[in-house]
C-alpha cells in the first residue's frame, strides 16, 4: 500500500489502515522514544500517546515530508515533554564544545546503548537528537528550550563522558 492510500485510509479512520501505519512505523518510534527517555515503560506510553496524536491528526499531514519523519517529530515531542521538567541543563564550557571527540576503535551496538542510558538525560536527549536522529543544534534549541550554545556543549560534554562510559564498559578504561 502506498503511503498516500495509507494516509487517506487513517484519514477516514480505516482500522486496517491504522493498524498497517501504526505495525510499520511502532518499532522505529519505541527505539526513538526509549533513546531519549531511557526506561521501558515511558516509552511504551510515549508511544501510545504519540500514536494517538497521528490518528487524531493525520488529517494535517500535508506530504510534505515522509509520514515516518512526521511522526517521528511527534514522538520527539512526546518524549521530551514527558520529562522536560526533570532533565536539567548544566551551564557547561561552550568553547570546548567546538573540539572534536576522537574514537580509537568501532564499538559494538549494544554497548553504546548501554553507554548512552547510563548518561545524564540532558546529555542522552542532545546525543540522540543530534548524532542519531539527525536535528540540527537550532532545531534542538528549538525543541527543548535552550540556546543553541547550550546544545553544542551538551553534545560535546555528553559525547565526552559517552566515550569515559564506553570505555569503561568496554574494560579498556578503569
Amino acid at each position: 500500500m502506498t503511503e498516500a492510500k495509507l494516509v487517506k485510509g487513517c484519514i477516514s479512520k480505516n482500522r486496517e489502515c491504522q493498524k498497517l501505519l501504526y505495525e510499520k512505523y511502532k518499532t522505529a518510534m519505541f527505539t526513538l522514544a526509549y533513546r531519549l527517555c531511557g526506561d521501558f515503560s515511558e516509552a511504551e506510553d510515549v508511544l501510545q500517546e504519540a500514536f494517538l496524536e497521528v490518528f487524531s491528526g493525520i488529517k494535517n499531514f500535508r506530504m510534505k515530508s515522509t509520514l515516518g519523519a512526521w511522526i517521528k517529530v511527534i514522538v520527539s515531542r512526546k518524549a521530551i515533554n514527558k520529562y522536560r521538567k526533570r532533565v536539567i541543563f548544566e551551564e557547561l564550557d561552550s568553547l570546548a564544545a567546538e573540539k572534536e571527540i576522537v574514537w580509537d576503535k568501532q564499538y559494538d551496538g549494544e554497548l553504546l546503548q548501554k553507554a548512552l542510558l547510563m548518561l545524564p538525560e540532558g546529555f542522552r536527549t542532545v546525543i540522540v537528537l543530534y548524532e542519531i536522529e539527525g536535528y540540527k543544534h537550532h532545531e534542538i534549541s528549538e525543541m527543548l528550550g535552550i540556546a543553541v550554545g547550550t546544545s553544542k556543549s551538551q553534545l560535546y560534554h555528553g559525547k565526552k563522558k559517552l566515550k569515559e562510559l564506553v570505555l569503561k564498559l568496554d574494560g579498556t578504561q578503569g
